[in-house]
């Protein structure tokens, strides 16, 4: 205490009755003080400057706690109380650098502070260079979905059996954590059967594209035993880029009814099949199949599973016809009709046995 001191004349009484002003003033120079002799310093004197900056730093001003924080943040031995003060700061330009790399916190405060704090907070913390299950349990259940992608991106992240339950229950309402979670070398094979079997068929498409060959015959294996089969049924189409466009469109929101509606006017018929794919969750193979086919009908039951207005079902026989065949008035007149009486119950139960059934 005696360096501090005779550098800051009255320390003592500055941290008790001075104005904040001077605990300011005094909080920057026994930092500076500090910073240019941490390499060396010895564990007490650490704990000398600790004592002094926990009194002081809260008097200063955010940007000069913001400065502080990035500092410290990059210090293997730095003041152990001030660094779990800061962190626990609610403005997240402090906190931030600290809850991202910080050496000095330890697994108790991170646990705390991933209970407590706010999304920003968990956010920063989802970056750490390594992360332990206990933490990422908290991250998966408390975390909203950008925190939720970012800890499972992290390649220095571990996760229980449990955190990976949550992960992949999570990722069947999120196609990018679908891609995510299955990019993982620690991935069980169980998790990823579980994450195949509920994942749309585009994502599980895109997902099989980006990940290493050994993971690809994994995600084979794991197709074909929820088909029930040793393979995949071939198709005479190439349905992979267009379900990379469909993909996209998922990612970005604008996967709906008017995206579909233009595929099909355009006749796009392979982005059209992988869309309705999609927001129906049949199989390709099955759509191409039953748009292949000599009736409406089954048209008229997707689209009234899925609620589709009748311009784009009318869109999607034409589509299924082709452009150069004219459909007879006729039949696409009691074809409306047919669609106006259908039943959304009755066309849910059909498109059920579909699934199942293939």
């Amino acid at each position: 205490m005696t360096i501090a001191i005779s550098l800051i004349p009255g320390v003592d009484q500055i941290i008790r009755r001075g104005d904040r002003g001077r605990r300011s003033e005094a909080a920057r120079r026994i930092a500076d003080l500090f910073f240019e002799d941490a390499a060396k310093l010895r564990p007490e004197h650490i704990d000398l400057f600790d004592g002094l900056l926990i009194a002081l730093v809260p008097h200063t001003d955010v940007i000069a706690r913001i400065d502080l924080a990035e500092r410290l943040s990059r210090l293997d031995r730095a003041p152990r109380i001030l660094v779990r003060q800061l962190a626990r700061e609610d403005e997240i330009m402090v906190a931030g650098p600290l809850l991202r790399r910080s050496p000095v916190l330890d697994e108790t405060c991170l646990i705390e502070i991933a209970r407590d704090q706010g999304q920003d907070h968990l956010l920063a913390m989802s970056e750490r260079p390594t992360l332990s299950a206990d933490v990422t349990d908290i991250l998966v259940c408390r975390g909203d979905r950008d925190v939720v992608r970012r800890a499972a991106g992290n390649g220095g992240a571990r996760f229980s059996e449990f955190g990976y339950s949550e992960l992949v229950s999570r990722a069947s309402f999120d196609g990018v954590l679908t891609l995510t979670v299955g990019k993982r070398h620690d991935l069980s094979d169980a998790h990823l059967k579980t994450l195949v079997a509920g994942s749309l068929e585009v994502v599980r498409r895109r997902l099989f594209d980006v990940v290493k060959p050994e993971r690809q015959a994994k995600i084979q294996e794991a197709v074909a035993d929820l088909n029930g089969t040793t393979g995949s049924v071939p198709s005479s189409r190439n349905f992979v880029p267009a379900q990379r466009t469909v993909l996209a469109l998922y990612e970005s929101g604008g996967l709906n009814e008017s995206a579909l509606l233009s595929f099909a006017r355009s006749y796009q018929y392979e982005e059209t099949v992988a869309a309705l794919a999609a927001m129906s969750g049949l199989k390709i193979v099955i759509l191409d199949r039953l748009m292949s086919g000599d009736r409406h009908d089954p048209l008229l039951i997707i689209g009234r599973t899925i609620g589709l207005e009748w311009a784009t079902v009318h869109a999607l026989t034409t589509l299924r016809l082709g452009p150069k065949r004219i459909p007879a008035q006729a039949d696409i007149e009691a074809a409306r009709v047919n669609y106006a009486r259908l039943v959304p119950s009755t066309a849910e139960r059909v498109v059920t046995f579909w699934k199942t059934r293939h």
